[in-house]
């Protein structure tokens, strides 16, 4: 690095690496994510791609982004706009740039500007610089591709495979503007291209020459930032996904009970990560089966379940309506099962690859009969681990299907995680039925918390059949008796308001004007607007629910404590009309998006501050 070059620090900054959906800038954007964290930055990162198989090359539809936020202290959100655009093409330019700062760089490759990429793009002009109204010295404009294939001119790398290198070049440079460390980008692509050392060192040397196009050009907008972490935990981190957690979760929940561990899974778009990754944990004992179709893989997940396995299932909200009625099944069996739905934009195929809350009243009643069953939403890519072991936990202690939901927000975004110690996690304790009794046990015998008893098959003395049909409650036999049947909804009710979940906590100012109120993955967004209006001098809280069915035992407490309170999610407004349910004469303000994009800051506060100011 020149030493006539000033270095300056900052305490976050956000980049967005787009291009076409070929171009690998969820690659990229991963590799820059995964430096950042491992020298200790916080990091909050949006992968931001189309439906499309494979979008025509150069068009509007078929751009793919990727944004990470990094910073020295906590970062909460992928940010609203980003530092640093990377805009592969023509068209990731014409539609990546409303996400740029207005003093944002801006780096582009010259060799996709030509007049036929800007016809593609729907361009009027020929200089689309000028066209937007971007300012030409805040613009990096590079040949990127040229030099892409003058560094592998010698590689003996057809054309295609070397312009699939163009990636690391814009990584390169990028790296160089924030002065992080190649070897931790050499390392990565040497163990992802382990069986190709070939590829490795071709997109090693790009790295490089990407990093020295940088180094040399010492152009106006290229100065060079440091983001220092100002609080380092001592403990080894690795950049992970939501998904990618949720799968280490279960893993950790299934060692901890001392069960094998067994997903029925149908591949479905954003949740199908968690099939992949658990696949590859035979060694741990874990079983993964690719079903026929999502009723096949909550069935077989329940099979595994009366076997004696931690049986689970994975899919998106589609596959909910597809489960619900073999979730209904192990209802009324009394067995446990993890349910992962890895919400999506809906109805129907509706937005596959973008984000929405809008499953929660599906997971809480979407079944036919009284069919209680408990719900957790984890909080962020990082907490998805947290909240697949508590839902494994809450499935085996209590006998009963949970529903985890995640997004496809948290599920692809990823964040720093420390990689936690299996020892300060709690016990699971499994409601075996008990030796002494042998020879009296009936199928649906409950414990002190209203559980019914766990008898895995092969056990001699403990032979029985389970069923859906209803069953009489001392001898387990089919019965139509009404009143059996509703003694034994009532039970099954109860079951699920005694699961012990933690008290809601309370965020910012606890006596608060206004009290912010959201569920699962809006938790970053939520306690930045927070953030911003208390730094404003306003006095905000925020309580973010992570258990929501049953809900913690104060809520109702907590929620009519403060005089304003304003619910926002990302459906129109399915959260708002269960607490309303739930709780007697709390009318709050609402704040309501399905866009399928993540919610922005900047318009959460504007409208939080209008209901302040009511």
């Amino acid at each position: 690095m020149a030493n006539n070059l000033e270095i300056k620090n900052l305490d976050s900054v956000a980049v967005r690496f787009s291009g076409d959906s070929g171009d690998g800038m969820q690659l990229a954007g991963n590799i820059f994510s995964t430096i950042s964290a491992t020298v200790g930055n916080s990091i909050s990162t949006f992968p931001d791609y189309p439906a499309d198989i494979r979008a025509p090359q150069g068009s509007l539809t078929g751009v793919s982004g990727f944004q990470v936020h990094i910073g020295a202290g906590k970062v909460y959100t992928p940010g609203d706009k980003c530092d640093v655009l990377v805009a592969m093409n023509a068209a990731a330019l014409k539609t990546q740039y409303k996400y740029a700062k207005p003093g944002a760089a801006i780096i582009i490759d010259t060799d996709c500007f030509k007049k036929a990429d800007l016809e593609k793009a729907q361009f009027a002009t020929e200089d689309p610089i000028a066209e937007m109204n971007i300012d030409p010295d805040r613009v990096i404009a590079c040949p990127l591709s040229t030099m892409v294939k003058d560094c592998l001119k010698d590689s003996g790398m057809d054309n295609k495979s070397i312009l699939k290198c163009r990636n690391m070049f814009a990584l390169g440079l990028v790296c160089y503007l924030f002065d992080r460390d190649l070897n931790i980008a050499f390392n990565f692509l040497k163990e992802k291209f382990a069986k190709k050392p070939g590829v490795a060192e071709a997109n090693i040397k790009v790295i490089q020459a990407g990093y020295d196009y940088g180094h040399n050009t010492h152009s106006s907008v290229a100065n060079v930032y440091r983001i220092e972490s100002k609080e380092k935990v001592k403990g080894r981190y690795m950049d992970i996904t939501g998904n990618k957690a949720t799968a280490y979760g279960l893993i950790a929940a299934a060692e901890k009970a001392g069960l094998r561990l067994y997903l029925g899974s149908y591949p479905i778009t954003p949740a199908t990560d968690v099939l992949h990754e658990l696949s590859k944990h035979k060694s741990l004992g874990v079983t993964t089966v690719q079903c026929e179709d999502e009723i096949a893989g909550c069935a077989s997940a329940i099979g595994a379940s009366f076997a004696g396995a931690l049986g689970c299932t994975s899919t998106s909200g589609p596959g909910i309506c597809l489960k619900s009625e073999a979730m209904n099944l192990a209802v009324i069996l009394e067995l446990p099962l993890v349910v992962l739905d890895v919400q999506r934009g809906g109805p129907a195929t509706g937005l596959p690859t973008k984000s929405e809350q809008t499953d929660l009243l599906q997971a809480l009643y979407g079944r036919n009969g009284e069919t209680p069953m408990p719900v957790l939403a984890a909080t962020s890519p990082t907490d998805c681990f947290d909240a697949a072991f508590d839902a494994a936990k809450i499935a085996l202690e209590y006998m009963t299907p949970v529903v985890l939901l995640t997004d496809a927000y948290v599920a692809n975004g990823s964040a720093a995680f420390k990689l936690p110690d299996l020892k300060d996690y709690p016990e699971i304790k499994i409601p075996y039925v008990p030796e002494e009794l042998k020879g009296k046990w009936t199928p649906y015998m409950r414990n002190e918390n209203g559980v019914r008893y766990w008898a895995v098959p092969g056990r001699q003395g403990f032979t029985h059949i389970l069923g859906g049909l209803e069953k009489d409650n001392k001898t387990g036999a089919i019965s139509t008796n009404p009143e059996n049947h509703d003694l034994m909804c009532r039970l099954r009710a109860q079951k699920i308001a005694n699961i012990q979940v933690p008290d809601l906590q309370v965020e910012g100012d606890q006596d608060a004007e206004l009290l912010i109120v959201g569920f699962g993955s809006t938790y970053g967004h939520l306690h930045a607007a927070m953030d911003e209006m208390r730094a404003q001098g306003k006095k905000v809280a925020l309580a973010q629910f992570k258990y929501i069915n049953p809900l913690p035992k104060n809520t109702a407490e907590v929620l009519k404590k403060f005089k304003k309170v304003v619910v926002a999610e990302q459906n129109l407004g399915q959260f708002a009309g269960y607490l309303r349910m739930k709780i007697d004469n709390f009318v709050p303000f609402q704040f309501n998006e399905v866009k399928g994009q993540p919610f922005v800051v900047s318009e959460l506060v504007e409208n939080f501050n209008q209901v302040y100011n009511k």
